[in-house]
């Protein structure tokens, strides 16, 4: 029988892991539950940026890179799937599959091009890709310019499930999301993660242990990029529309709010923060553009007193890493 690790440091792991999975057990309840209390598409669009904003921490919270065109891959996924759907009438798992791959593909081109550089060099590079991007759908055909594509069809899963019913849309969302966040979670708490930590907290100590640091941050941008354009592709079919919203700088400003709001490099704060800004979006409405002005108050009232984001104060207090 192995002797257990009784070490402080393996000690305080246990439990980490262990209040981790109590979180993700209760988060996954209230997510099934909400329909029951709350409008199931405004819910629906709580998973979908939350499982965006899960990408782009993965990014910026365990490798340490700031991408401002994260927008690049959740747009385009959402106009590939969106097309894929209508023209092409392929089934919604065939849809969401091909725009989560292009969007993969779209991440190593960019990816490839990006990671040769670092801080802000590394930001504006992936943000002038994603204008590069916007302008591209904006001129294509396919996408509808200005239009977009509307009236998607959600089709019938695997030919048997008809999402054209709300709860099964929401089944779909909901298995999509926690599988997402699964393969996040996975990921930060791998001997992968652990070497991606390593390059955030110290890149030059990595490269001189032997690790191949540029291949790792394209891997990790690839993984991103392939979340990100999960979410974008599911987030089509839920609105049966993709819009030049979807790939707008303005998305990638955004999500970088909600990574920062919810708690930066940790494991559930995206989610915390997709929802805060998801739910002041929409019970916010009407005061039209004071909307943004509105957040941006929250914002910076949010960094000056919980500088660490919500789940980060949190966690500080309880002294429990979420």
């Amino acid at each position: 029988m192995a002797a257990t690790d009784t070490t402080p440091s393996a000690t305080l792991a246990r439990e980490a892991t262990g209040h981790q999975r109590i979180a993700f057990i209760v988060m996954a309840a209230v997510f099934a539950l909400a329909p029951l209390v709350v409008y199931p598409v405004f819910m629906m669009k709580v998973m979908c940026f939350a499982l965006f904003a899960c990408a782009f921490n993965l990014l910026i919270g365990y490798v340490g890179l700031l991408s401002f065109g994260h927008a690049m891959f959740f747009g385009m996924a959402s106009y590939v799937a969106a097309h894929a759907s209508k023209a092409w009438g392929l089934t919604p798992e065939l849809a969401i599959a091909l725009g989560t791959a292009c969007s993969a593909l779209l991440g190593f081109v960019a990816g490839s091009l990006a990671i040769r550089r670092q801080g802000i060099y590394f930001a504006m590079i992936t943000l002038a890709l994603a204008q590069m991007v916007y302008f591209f759908c904006l001129q294509v055909p396919f996408t509808g310019g200005e239009d977009g594509i509307q009236a998607v069809p959600r089709g019938r899963l695997f030919g048997l499930v008809d999402l054209s019913s709300v709860a099964a849309m929401y089944a779909l969302v909901l298995v999509i999301f926690l599988g997402g966040f699964a393969l996040v979670y996975r990921i930060v708490h791998s001997p992968f993660g652990q070497i991606l930590k390593a390059i955030r907290e110290n890149e030059s100590r990595a490269i001189s242990l032997g690790y191949d640091v540029d291949r790792y941050k394209l891997l990790a941008f690839v993984l991103s990029a392939a979340l990100a354009g999960l979410a974008g592709a599911t987030k089509a079919l839920v609105f049966q529309l993709a819009s030049l919203t979807d790939v707008h700088w303005s998305m990638s400003g955004e999500v970088v709010l909600m990574t920062l709001l919810g708690g930066l490099g940790t494991v559930f704060g995206p989610v915390v923060g997709a929802a805060i800004i998801i739910s002041m979006e929409n019970y916010l409405s009407q005061l039209g553009a004071w909307v943004t002005v509105v957040q941006g108050v929250i914002f910076v009232i949010c960094v000056l007193a919980f500088r660490r984001g919500v789940i980060g104060e949190l966690g500080s207090w309880l002294k429990k890493p979420l």
